[in-house]
């Protein structure tokens, strides 16, 4: 017998086949069934559009979305992120609860939306996006599967007011629009401490929209609503303004957050977390805005003098927040070249060459919390030499 979990799991992937979408382990096939579906033509424009929406413009992110929800593209571009519909959609649907009235606020084409009003016919769904072809998609798809328990309408948040009141709000993927933003800095490399700074809150808040569209939906969600939010926030300049944001509008968690992982076909994303939260109540659940550390360990000076010395690997190689603990640790250390500059887009870097017992190390940090340390032996001290010119060449 199939546990609610595998069940309801099944009853996705079933929902996601009715759309049109197929899973795909290899980059290959995936690109392969693409060429097959699409036209040159077609593949052309997508890329074209894809580049403009990177400008971040509005309307040319209204136009991406209005493009590939179009009949011919919608199923391809959109098995490109089957995972995701799978690591997402589970979670959510499991957090429904006793919701009578659900808004769906960035709902895209509706695959998601859809899955839930199948799922659970009781209950009323709203769902809103900014793209009409996308709406126009979701609204067919809800007709052909026959569902009467859900509503979409086109509509922008930045322009126009929510209606009505709700027990539970939904928003994955939409709040924080602008992906590239980099965040607020911290305070300096050396630490991932961020200052509670007025102006770089309220100028990520208009950067990103999250300021309005966090206001639409907290003036229609019931006082005792509850609201279930995933966005692309892993990086902690990025996830801390935001949860800034939720608290400085009286949400609080109502769990401890939870990574959302998935993949791409073979490309590996780590988004999240998913956040509940509530306004106006008290929770045990405190935000935490310290690094998501990773499995990096620190530098153990003994083991690595005993590696081979022929080996292309460093003796230590670490790309996490644990880097910093590490490079901390390292003993006798001993700097013979560093800079420390300002960049154009508000960073911080600093990049250092040194000694520590018998080893050579390099390490480089920044103020929006990347973190590298290598260790080599003193034979291939001048590939670090090598790697420390080629990042000081990429500063400005």
């Amino acid at each position: 017998m199939l546990s609610s979990s595998d069940e309801l799991r099944t009853a996705l992937h079933e929902h996601l086949a009715r759309w049109g979408l197929k899973r795909f382990i290899f980059d290959r096939d995936y690109f392969a069934w693409q060429r097959r579906q699409l036209s040159s033509a077609d593949l052309n424009h997508l890329n074209r559009q894809v580049e403009l929406k990177r400008s971040g413009n509005c309307r040319e992110e209204v136009a991406f979305y209005d493009l590939t929800a179009q009949p011919t593209i919608l199923s391809v571009i959109h098995s490109q992120r089957y995972d995701y519909y799978e690591a997402v959609g589970l979670p959510v649907a499991s957090r429904l609860g006793d919701a009578r009235r659900v808004l769906d606020f960035g709902c895209g084409t509706g695959i998601l939306t859809t899955f839930y009003a199948r799922r659970f016919p009781d209950k009323e769904f709203i769902a809103v996006d900014r793209s009409p072809a996308s709406i126009a998609a979701a609204r067919k798809k809800s007709k052909e599967l026959g569902l009467a328990n859900v509503r979409f309408d086109c509509l922008d948040v930045e322009h126009e007011s929510l209606r009505g009141s709700f027990a539970l709000i939904l928003s994955t993927h939409a709040l924080v629009q602008a992906e590239r933003d980099p965040g607020i800095p911290s305070e300096s490399w050396q630490t991932f401490t961020r200052a509670h700074h007025t102006e770089r809150q309220t100028d990520f808040e208009q950067r990103t929209g999250i300021g309005v569209r966090l206001d639409r939906l907290g003036a229609v969600l019931d006082l005792s609503g509850r609201m279930v939010i995933c966005e692309k926030v892993r990086q902690l300049a990025r996830r801390v303004p935001f949860q800034r944001a939720l608290a400085e509008r009286g949400f609080q968690l109502m769990e401890p957050p939870g990574p959302i992982r998935y993949r791409l076909i073979e490309e590996a994303v780590d988004d999240g977390p998913l956040y509940v939260v509530q306004k106006g109540r008290g929770s045990s659940v405190l935000w935490d805005e310290s690094p998501e550390i990773d499995e990096g360990h620190v530098f153990d000076r003994n083991a690595g003098v005993a590696a081979p010395t022929d080996s292309d690997r460093p003796l230590y190689e670490n790309h996490g927040p644990s880097a910093q603990t590490a490079w901390e640790r390292l003993k006798d250390r001993a700097v013979t070249q560093e800079m420390t500059r300002q960049q154009p887009d508000g960073r911080q870097v600093h990049v250092e060459l040194g000694t520590s017992g018998g080893v050579r190390y390099l390490y480089c940090a920044n103020t929006f919390d990347q973190r590298q340390l290598v260790i080599v032996e003193p034979v291939r001290a001048a590939i670090l030499e090598d790697y420390y010119r080629e990042i000081l060449g990429g500063m400005t």
